[in-house]
């Protein structure tokens, strides 16, 4: 995690890939989204699918897995997370698919209340094999400030 003085506005890093199995689709499936689609290859074939996909929410996990997995720096930046916005799945993520993750740092802003905290805004985009967007969403989180008494900067404007 890095500090507020540390996040750079504009700054784009890949994050690592994580490859879904089969079996981990259909448990995640059937413990948190258990819809037929994502548990049943008779199911999925009658579906827009065609074929057991993984749940929107299994790619949005796999997304945090691989922030939480490629971040660097002092664990102790990070003060958690405070929101998500604008989450988008663009396209279907199916078993055997290699997902990996893009993150665009968009703005931050230091804390009014709190002089040691600031606030940044992420976009995260996870793509698929080829290339392709399946998933995008903006997060808030939550960042210290290495040195409070100091003046860092603002920057970038918040996605409204």
């Amino acid at each position: 995690m890095q500090y507020f003085e540390d996040v750079i506005i504009g700054e784009v890093r890949l994050l690592g890939a994580h490859t879904l199995t089969r079996e981990e689709t259909t448990d995640f499936a059937a413990k948190y989204d258990p819809q037929d689609f994502h548990l049943s290859d008779e199911a999925a074939a009658k579906s827009f699918f065609g074929r057991v996909s993984a749940s929107g929410w299994n790619t949005a996990a796999v997304m945090m897995k691989l922030l939480v997995n490629g971040t660097v720096g002092d664990p102790d930046a990070g003060v958690g997370g405070i929101g998500a916005d604008a989450l988008r799945w663009l396209r279907p993520v199916y078993p055997g698919d290699t997902l990996s993750l893009q993150v665009e740092n968009l703005a931050k802003r230091r804390s009014r209340s709190k002089p040691g905290q600031g606030t940044i805004w992420q976009k995260m985009t996870l793509f698929n094999q080829d290339e392709q967007a399946v998933l995008t969403a903006t997060l808030i989180g939550l960042i210290k400030l290495r040195d409070p008494a100091g003046d860092p900067a603002d920057g970038g404007t918040p996605p409204a």
